[in-house]
């Protein structure tokens, strides 16, 4: 998308467009031309028509590339018509050569297109393309008074230099890849996509097509919702059978229509839906929603097709609809049974069921939504458009996801993480049961599951995790209403000791504390309270407790510092020196309470699960399970210390032969083009040329060699062990197939002689290594997901790793934080620290091996797994003991080239 939100496709050009680029150059000003060619001439212009089609101009040099250049030409397309094209070529490439790699660009777009993104656009994908071919910087001659070309290579984002020779400029732009460009390429893009959602979610125009006068038809319930819910914008209808549905006058077809509408809801048969939307397209909609289902794969590609010609954003199909409650909107464009209640909670989810629920339920909070989307079956519009447009709505201060599937998680996760920052993000991690992946091959790819990738996700961007709708409204009832505590510290307090206990345990296994109170604040607090109360928190303040009693006591435990956040478990009774509702009014009105502390109730006898009670300051969230509260307490919590953690750094560890351990997977998938798994050598090398650190090891392939290399390898123990290895040999253990503690060479001639009797027919040859000493055995890896991308898995190694599952994991590229949170989260960790007596292992050094994890990864798409179990952790060094890799042949993605989905 442009940056005034007009769709356009960009592709690689072909021969065939030389006529059309042709035109688009010889359609340029005489000014525009001599500031793209330096000259007026149409022989330029043919010459560099000819160049993009590898064509020869008459009476000239022949214009093919010489064997070797590099060369990419990408086009810009509206509606079939080229509008821009890109262009780069590197000189004459000799093997061998090790100098840095450059390519001269050339840029051009239509004169009536300028200032609308287009060039900027195509440098991003001419970027990135030159990224993947080994380009590390692009150069460019300018005249010096061409300052849109100037500007456009200054605001890209990337490091540019420029050098004045006379009237001209010459440019370099370093493609290395820095944060600064990212950054950039979202600013445009959050730009792009939020004027691209202007017509869906704020159109002053709507039609609904297939609104009948049936009772119980889609059409027209989402019509009635438009007309009752007070749509501010003109309102049209498409049916061919009716002269008006809700006193709206109806028309034939879409062509009849006495204006172009914005937005158009399409609520008639699947069959029906392309051909409707190509209509659309034609006419000059500018965006559709979908409410339509049933639409098979061939109908699914026709419409996002046609929407893309013609640069429509799509919602569903599939889908309940959506609404947005500004006043000077009050669109209802859903076949919900009740309008949303204005609020300022933006909610997208795919499920409409799921959505009818989120509604209602924030209806009874009171809470309400800025605008609500059903994305069904997410063709277009995804949970990543609408985060960026309540980035930027000046309503919405917190935003609500259920998402079934993610198509570019590493870009949401991206955008989540920055949004993060100004408003809460909560989703539902649906799906936490499915049974995952079959057993995989490695270690790694068992222990990596769906559930532990999204979770990954979640905490990574700071998003909200809950496990239930219900305790989705729980803790937005909370975050609403309540400020952040501080901390997890809790105080509990009572009028009744069994509900005191009950709120203890469900705030304890919450991951919340219950400090003690201190001596001084426990006197405090009992001198405030009826006779016979305790305060070693739980604080109960017995049932004989006031009104007035009670609120003094949660003045003092707010005051006091001792505690970030409390709990007030009340139930009712007979005996109490106040009514129920009294002990209530104690939190909600109380003019001289202090806010510092968020403070929330647990009402047993509640009717309903959460509430927000009025208060003279906002309002109160009050629970009826001690377990909702501590829950909802508990995210906020998570969100309180997810924000005061600066943004984390991604530092590349020092000394990466990236090309070597390109040269290394190259050459394998060369020798096997469907991939496979890495021998021990390919292993070792890859490793070394990221730096990973590996016990000493040699590979035999004979007895004579095992015994040769056994005696250059023993240490101070004079033991060595021996691994039988063949092609797809994973679980060595399983297999039998290594020996340890061999001394000598008559005990490494009958192990290797072993191997040869039971894998003789398998078995390519034997490591021999060294026998390691004792140490944390540790396990790290890496699967590429095909959707989410590299995941680093990290815990507990040995035999036992998949038995005891003691694994983190996190997606790359990992920042320092990531690291931190790796190796704190497994159950293992104490040991990392010296929890066993032993004193802490190599910390630097268990974190250099996951960043550099990390890294290989992200620079080679080609791996699909890795795996490194045993990996030795002791107090002087990180040692790998045993390696599996695994390439597929992939091409390298990048995940946040702007780009809108395409259909799988």
């Amino acid at each position: 998308m442009l940056a005034d939100g007009t769709t356009v496709r960009i592709r690689p050009a072909a021969a065939a467009d030389h006529d059309a680029v042709l035109r688009l150059y010889e359609g340029m000003s005489p000014e525009h031309q001599r500031l793209r060619f330096f000259a007026v001439s149409h022989r330029s212009a043919e010459q560099a028509a000819a160049r993009v089609s590898g064509r020869r101009v008459p009476g000239g040099a022949a214009t093919t590339r010489a064997e070797g250049n590099g060369y990419l030409a990408l086009l810009a397309e509206h509606e079939g018509h080229l509008v821009g094209i890109a262009e780069y070529e590197t000189a004459h490439i000799e093997p061998g050569d090790t100098e840095p790699v450059t390519a001269d660009i050339a840029l051009a777009v239509d004169d009536h297109w300028h200032h609308r993104g287009i060039g900027t656009l195509l440098l991003e994908h001419l970027v990135s393309a030159a990224r993947v071919a080994g380009i590390t910087a692009f150069t460019a001659d300018a005249l010096t008074e061409n300052h849109a070309v100037l500007r456009v290579f200054a605001d890209l984002g990337l490091r540019t230099t420029r050098r004045f020779e006379g009237p001209e400029v010459r440019c370099v732009v370093h493609l290395t890849e820095t944060d600064t460009y990212l950054t950039s390429t979202e600013n445009r893009g959050r730009t792009a996509d939020v004027a691209s959602l202007r017509p869906l979610l704020r159109p002053e125009s709507v039609v609904v097509i297939g609104a009948g006068r049936k009772p119980g038809s889609v059409g027209r319930a989402v019509l009635r919702n438009l007309c009752t819910g007070g749509f501010t914008g003109r309102l049209f209808a498409v049916n061919p059978h009716a002269a008006t549905v809700f006193g709206v006058h109806t028309h034939p077809d879409v062509a009849s229509l006495p204006q172009v509408p914005e937005l158009a809801v399409l609520a008639v048969p699947a069959a029906q839906v392309p051909t409707i939307a190509e209509e659309c397209g034609k006419l000059g909609v500018a965006s559709i929603v979908a409410v339509s289902a049933g639409l098979g794969p061939a109908q699914a590609r026709a419409l996002l097709d046609t929407c893309r010609t013609h640069g429509m954003r799509l919602v569903g199909p599939n889908c309940l609809g959506l609404a947005n409650t500004e006043a000077d909107v009050r669109m209802d464009a859903t076949f919900a049974a009740a309008h949303p209640r204005p609020g300022t909670a933006g909610v997208a989810v795919q499920s409409g069921g799921v959505g009818i629920a989120v509604l209602s339920g924030l209806a009874r909070l009171d809470l309400g939504v800025s605008s609500f989307v059903s994305l069904g079956d997410k063709y277009d519009v995804s949970g990543n458009d609408l985060l960026q447009w309540w980035e930027c709505d000046g309503r919405t201060d917190l935003a609500i996801l259920h998402l079934e599937s993610f198509g570019n998680p590493r870009a949401f996760a991206r955008t989540a993480r920055r949004v993060n920052r100004r408003m809460p993000v909560l989703t539902v991690d649906a799906g936490r049961t499915e049974a995952g992946r079959a057993a995989a091959a490695s270690h790694t790819s068992a222990a990596a599951t769906p559930t532990m990738t999204r979770q990954a996700l979640f905490t990574q961007a700071g998003i909200i995790a809950t496990r239930s709708v219900a305790e989705l409204l729980e803790t937005a009832a909370f975050l609403h209403s309540q400020p952040l505590p501080a901390g997890s510290r809790v105080a509990v307090v009572t009028n009744a000791g069994g509900a005191g206990v009950l709120t203890a345990d469900a705030c304890v296994e919450a991951g919340l504390s219950l400090p003690p109170l201190g001596a001084d604040l426990v006197d405090d607090v009992l001198a405030v309270l009826p006779h016979g109360a305790t305060a070693t928190n739980p604080v109960d303040a017995t049932a004989a407790v006031s009104e007035e009693e009670l609120r003094a006591c949660v003045r003092l435990l707010s005051a006091s510092g001792r505690v970030d956040a409390i709990l007030v478990a009340l139930v009712p009774t007979a005996v109490a020196s106040a009514t129920g509702d009294m002990l209530v009014r104690s939190l909600t009105h109380a003019p001289d309470r202090r806010r510092e502390r968020p403070v929330a109730a647990v009402l047993l006898d509640q009717d309903l699960p959460v509430k927000l009670l009025p208060a003279e300051e906002g309002t109160v969230p009050a629970y009826t399970d001690p377990q909702a509260a501590a829950r909802a307490l508990a995210h906020a919590a998570k969100r309180a210390r997810w924000l005061s953690r600066p943004p984390g750094t991604a530092d590349d560890p020092e000394g990466i032969e990236q090309a070597r351990g390109r040269a290394v997977v190259e050459g394998f998938l060369d020798r096997h083009p469907e991939g496979g798994w890495l021998n021990p050598r390919e292993c070792g090398e890859l490793l070394d040329a990221y730096g990973i650190p590996q016990i000493p090891w040699a590979w035999a392939e004979s007895e004579d060699d095992a015994v040769l290399a056994a005696e250059r390898l023993r240490g101070a123990s004079g033991l060595v062990v021996l691994k039988a290895h063949w092609p797809g040999l994973l679980h060595k253990s399983q297999e039998h197939a290594l020996h340890l503690d061999l001394r000598g060479d008559s005990q490494v001639r009958a192990a290797y002689r072993d191997f040869e009797v039971r894998f003789g027919h398998l078995m390519t040859g034997v490591t021999v290594q060294p026998l390691a000493p004792r140490g944390v055995e540790l396990f790290a890896g890496v699967v590429q997901d095909e959707i989410f991308g590299p995941l680093v898995l990290f815990g507990h190694g040995g035999t036992a790793t998949e038995v005891l599952a003691d694994h983190a994991a996190r997606l790359a590229p990992l920042t320092d934080h990531d690291v931190h949170d790796l190796i704190t989260s497994p159950r293992c960790a104490p040991l990392l620290f010296g929890g066993d007596g032993g004193g802490p292992v190599d910390l630097e050094g268990v974190e250099q091996l996951l960043l550099r994890l990390s890294r290989l990864a992200c620079d080679l798409p080609q791996l699909a797994e890795a795996d490194l179990n045993p990996v030795l952790a002791r107090p002087d060094r990180v040692t790998a003991l045993d390696v599996r890799v695994r390439l597929l042949p992939r091409q390298a993605q990048d995940p946040y080239l702007r780009q809108l989905r395409q259909l799988r």
